[in-house]
């Protein structure tokens, strides 16, 4: 696949991200909105489900061979089939959106023969929109961005779970590594790929639809991202979770594969994937 072949893709990609972006500002801080929940530390808003409307409007007709797979719609089988496949959150760090955190995200991806191939991730409240297509390099906004140079571990910065810190199961890394605690998946990847963050990392399961945008920008600006045992991630499975992540600047990637054991797994396993 050469650059030019993912150009339309990503302009409507942004396009999409960018319309999202603006219903849920539209909603964000707005009194009486409704929480509903779909199981256990998983909440929904009219805004997560208006917002995978409009990006289903820009994106699916365009591409009609195309799969789809969203935290919001209904999943079929027939993705399996596609060997390219939209994978979106249209909002990811609902907790946060409902707490008022300016820490959530829509997050886009394009899955080519299960390897993420564009990436979008858009914080509509910072207006910090984050893109990459293979070959092309990263940005935020219109500035070319890159991983960090961080070589040392305990310089280095870690993005956390909201969730995971609050519980106290990032205690046991105080001393060996700066820890950052940041909402939403799509965003931490997103910031480790724009330099933001040195790296981020978790033994909870995510869904597909956490981490696909952002690993296309971790890998594009120069950064390393498996899930927590070190696998290479792969993408349109019949499963759609993942066991955890580690993403960062791939200098770091070999220090921490040595000490993510160290996170105690806790009650967090039997939640949902993608809980912050």
């Amino acid at each position: 696949m050469e650059e030019s072949d993912l150009t339309r893709e990503l302009a409507l990609a942004k396009k999409a991200a960018r319309v999202a972006g603006e219903i849920l500002r539209n909603y964000w801080k707005r009194e009486g909105l409704k929480v509903g929940s779909k199981g256990k530390d998983d909440p929904v808003t009219a805004a997560d489900l208006e917002a995978d409307q409009a990006i289903k409007n820009l994106l699916r007709d365009p591409f009609p061979a195309y799969g789809w797979l969203s935290e919001e719609t209904a999943d079929n089988d027939d993705r399996l089939k596609c060997q390219r496949v939209w994978i979106v959150d249209p909002l990811d760090g609902t907790r946060e959106f409902i707490n008022g955190i300016p820490e959530f995200a829509v997050a886009i991806a394009l899955i080519d023969d299960g390897v993420p191939v564009l990436g979008v991730t858009y914080n509509p409240i910072k207006r910090e929109l984050y893109s990459s297509a293979r070959g092309a390099g990263c940005f935020l906004n219109s500035q070319r961005v890159r991983v960090t140079r961080t070589r040392v571990l305990k310089r280095a910065t870690v993005l956390a779970s909201r969730s995971e810190t609050a519980r106290g199961e990032w205690q046991v890394f105080d001393k060996l590594l700066k820890v950052s605690p940041t909402g939403s998946v799509a965003y931490k990847l997103a910031m480790v790929a724009a330099g933001k963050g040195d790296a981020t990392f978790t033994r909870s399961p995510k869904s597909e639809w956490d981490i696909a945008s952002g690993a296309a920008l971790v890998a594009e600006a120069g950064g390393t991202i498996t899930d927590a045992a070190g696998h290479a991630l792969r993408f349109n499975r019949p499963n759609v979770k993942l066991e955890g992540l580690v993403a960062d600047n791939t200098i770091l990637h070999a220090a921490l594969m040595e000490v993510v054991p160290m996170q105690p797994l806790g009650d967090h396993r039997r939640s949902r994937a993608g809980a912050e």
